[in-house]
């Protein structure tokens, strides 16, 4: 069973652990070229206000000016992950999982099932039913209903069989910071959280440790902290 590091950063700016995780993730790749293992890597936190630009963004997903930007203290960044623009905030949980998925002997379609069936499951256990739509990354409530609706996203980058970036989970987050942007590029779809769908506040600190044992499930690895 491979052995994960755990980061638990807890309220950290986006700018520093999207470092931290390059920083992990270049070594990662040159130590793989050396011909050594690398060590695999499990990072967990929140973010101040911030919205991401994926690989294939539209700049025109962001309806805010510079000006707003500003006035709000919300950052944006373009970054390598794939997909368009998304929102990370306190109350949400981000899991960036920089995993060698050689050494787990899966490729990137099992690795974001893996991802998937974790939050799934997680969701399940505060019954909320929710699940996967083909061609559509992310997790979903009341699919095929007109009132559907995303609960976390996906987004995630892999070379040489190393990740990097992972997933987002609305808990407690404010969904009207979503109201700034057309999410994933999809405009006539909602989003949510477990706060929205359960009509209370939820322990981050529950969620967060569920979902570090559901990876461990679904990876089948032994999560250690750092």
């Amino acid at each position: 069973m491979q052995t994960v590091i755990l980061h638990d950063l807890g309220l950290m700016d986006y700018e520093e652990v999207w470092q931290l995780q390059k920083d992990i993730f270049n070594k990662s790749i040159e130590e793989k070229i050396q011909g050594k293992i690398p060590q695999q890597h499990l990072l967990v936190c929140e973010h101040p206000h911030v919205y991401t630009f994926g690989k294939s963004a539209n700049q025109e997903n962001l309806l805010l000016s510079e000006a707003e930007l500003k006035n709000k203290e919300i950052s944006v960044y373009d970054i390598e992950r794939g997909g368009d623009i998304t929102y990370h905030g306190p109350g949400q949980v981000a899991v960036y999982p920089i995993f060698d998925l050689e050494q787990l002997n899966i490729g990137v379609k099992q690795f974001v099932f893996n991802i998937e069936q974790s939050i799934i499951n997680v969701l399940q256990n505060h019954s909320i039913s929710c699940e996967r739509i083909e061609d559509r990354i992310g997790i979903w409530l009341d699919k095929g209903k007109s009132n559907e609706r995303k609960i976390a996203a996906i987004g995630i980058k892999c070379s040489r069989h190393i990740s990097m970036h992972g997933l987002a989970l609305n808990v407690n987050t404010d969904l009207s910071l979503f109201k700034n942007i057309i999410p994933c590029g999809i405009a006539d779809k909602g989003v949510t959280s477990i706060k929205n769908e359960l009509g209370r506040e939820i322990s981050m600190v529950d969620i967060k440790n569920e979902m570090i044992k559901e990876f461990s499930v679904n990876f089948e690895i032994n999560i250690i902290s750092h």
